[in-house]
């Protein structure tokens, strides 16, 4: 059961080069596997709510000699997501994918990516988190230029020379955590890295990781590349990319920071917190200056990753389970608004704010769609973007971080004028010229159902505020206390 997040993409993955002559096959597939891994994810969900931590040393090999799968509260929970993000791209994808990127391998591509999610979300070890990492590389930069046309391969060239630099340096640290601890399982490490005498070198050590999982999660001042690279891809692919890529690297912040770098965190969580700020400001402040629709939801991915590092940097356990419920609402909130901006673009053929207009008078229900995640995204009850906040600004309150509340809500003020701003253009505002404008195109139920089902999800995360947020504080629990994982990898405390 533990390893079926792994099997399952790779089977459906290997199921769909089988099929690469026939684009009805590949699509079949996707739904297929999109289904089972769901059914598997949220399985191993429940399982581990109801019976702990799980681990699975893989050849039979103990902790800390091989390898090991160890999945959490909050490594399930990230595997289910995921699972539901991929479920709706696969639908959405029977239309938004062209044949040609389908016959170029699109679908394999797509099982891989899901395979390199799923692996680092549920590896034990610090080595394997770097396999993972590079599984999922390879797949979203072919995906990123599949197609070739120009600015896909500019963005592309971008997104990878950042990241192989992210590669790079997350390879180091490796190198250089295993030369102090003599081992890279994560909870081995754990117990060995308190004993040292180095403290300080195991402090330069984390902000190597804090850099290299920094550029991969896109914080502040190493953001560029997304904005630059995210827009170029048609926005099926986009939208996987907002919901999983970013939040790999978010999530392995939130493992080694918690488990790991624990130490001095008057220090390091104190730069976690700053950078946090700076992340959400610089994000929503890019946003505003937007008019391309994909360019300023990219901006959007920057300055919401601002919220989830908030609630690491200020590392109680309130704020923990906040960033873990902000972490699944932003996840629902950016798909599903990426998806509707597909669906505004196969309309009008234009993502140009300026080109947009009349989208409320013509279908209302695209606007509808449209108005309740960017709603959500900024912080209006009672929808999942207005109790993640809240959970994040109380939690700031409690420990008397009065600067990042502040800046929390005033980035929350301008990211709801940006959503404004496309509500205005696109959707209120009457067209330029409504005699010679072109009547909307019809929309396939492929692009309108996944999206609808999606945004549907993102209003009952608020609905269901409460239980959620009382498992996100569970997985927290976890998180704050180190011994939990460590007596279930390991079988008991040295």
């Amino acid at each position: 059961m533990i390893a079926l997040p792994i099997l399952l993409p790779l089977l459906f993955g290997i199921l769909s080069l089988f099929a690469w002559q026939s684009v009805r096959w590949q699509k079949t597939l996707s739904l297929a596997g999109a289904t089972a891994q769901l059914g598997a994810a949220l399985w191993l969900l429940v399982t581990v709510q109801q019976n702990g931590i799980q681990h699975l040393p893989v050849g039979s090999w103990p902790a800390p000699f091989g390898i090991v799968l160890a999945v959490d509260l909050l490594s399930a929970i990230m595997v289910a997501v995921a699972a539901v993000v991929a479920l709706v791209v696969a639908a959405y994808s029977q239309v938004a994918i062209d044949p040609p990127r389908v016959q170029f391998g699109y679908y394999p591509l797509f099982f891989f990516l899901l395979m390199g999610v799923n692996g680092a979300f549920i590896t034990g070890d610090l080595f394997n988190l770097y396999v993972w990492f590079e599984v999922m590389l390879m797949s979203s930069f072919v995906m990123l230029a599949l197609g070739g046309e120009r600015p896909q391969i500019e963005g592309a060239i971008k997104y990878v020379i950042l990241n192989l630099l992210s590669s790079t340096l997350f390879l180091s640290a490796v190198g250089l955590l295993y030369n102090l601890g003599g081992t890279l399982n994560m909870a081995d490490l754990a117990l060995r890295l308190p004993r040292l005498e180095s403290s300080g070198q195991v402090t330069l050590v984390a902000m190597l990781f804090l850099v290299a999982f920094g550029i991969k999660s896109a914080i502040f001042p190493l953001f560029f590349w997304l904005p630059a690279s995210y827009h170029t891809p048609p926005v099926t692919i986009t939208a996987l990319f907002s919901g999983l890529l970013t939040k790999v690297g978010v999530y392995a912040l939130f493992r080694v920071f918690t488990l790991l770098f624990v130490q001095d965190t008057a220090y390091t969580h104190i730069i976690i917190l700053v950078i946090a700020g700076f992340t959400m400001v610089t994000g929503v402040f890019g946003a505003a200056a937007q008019t391309d629709l994909r360019r300023l939801l990219s901006f959007h991915i920057v300055s919401q990753i601002g919220y989830l590092l908030m609630g690491l940097g200020l590392f109680s356990q309130p704020a923990l389970a906040a960033g873990i419920y902000f972490m699944v609402h932003v996840i629902l909130a950016k798909t599903s608004l990426f998806l509707v901006a597909g669906i505004v673009e196969k309309m009008d053929g234009s993502f140009n704010l300026k080109e947009l207009g009349g989208i409320y008078s013509a279908r209302f229900g695209v606007a509808l769609l449209f108005l309740l995640p960017a709603l959500s995204l900024a912080g209006l009850p009672p929808l999942s973007g207005f109790f993640a906040k809240l959970a994040l600004i109380v939690a700031g309150f409690e420990l008397q971080q009065y600067p990042i509340v502040a800046a929390g809500l005033a980035v929350s003020l301008m990211t709801l004028y940006s959503m404004t701003k496309i509500w205005n253009e696109a959707f209120w505002k009457e067209p330029h010229d409504p005699a010679h404008r072109p009547a909307h195109k019809p929309i396939s139920a492929w692009l309108w159902v996944p999206t609808a089902a999606l945004v549907l999800l993102s209003l009952l995360a608020g609905i269901l505020a409460e239980p959620l947020l009382n498992l996100a504080n569970q997985a927290a629990a976890q998180l704050v206390d180190p011994s939990i994982y460590i007596q279930a990898v390991l079988g008991a405390m040295p």
